[in-house]
């Protein structure tokens, strides 16, 4: 397996992970009163490494690799 196609589901774990905590975070901030700190693109930030790492994993299978012949 490429780096490309190993990256992508460990960069949605991570994405899901760190979105999970700053949910449980700010639940747990309101309940406590306190005001929630603010929030991060986490979401959006991982949708759009997603898609930068599937249009180089398409790149270096259906381009690069052919000219190398890896």
């Amino acid at each position: 397996m490429c780096v490309f196609c190993a990256a992508i589901p460990a960069t949605g774990a991570i994405g899901a992970h760190l979105h999970a905590k700053q949910k449980t975070t700010r639940l747990a901030a309101e309940k406590e009163g306190r005001e929630p700190g603010k929030e991060r693109p986490i979401a959006k930030a991982t949708l759009g490494a997603i898609v930068l790492l599937t249009i180089c994993s398409v790149l270096y299978h259906f381009v690069l690799s052919p000219i190398l012949r890896i």
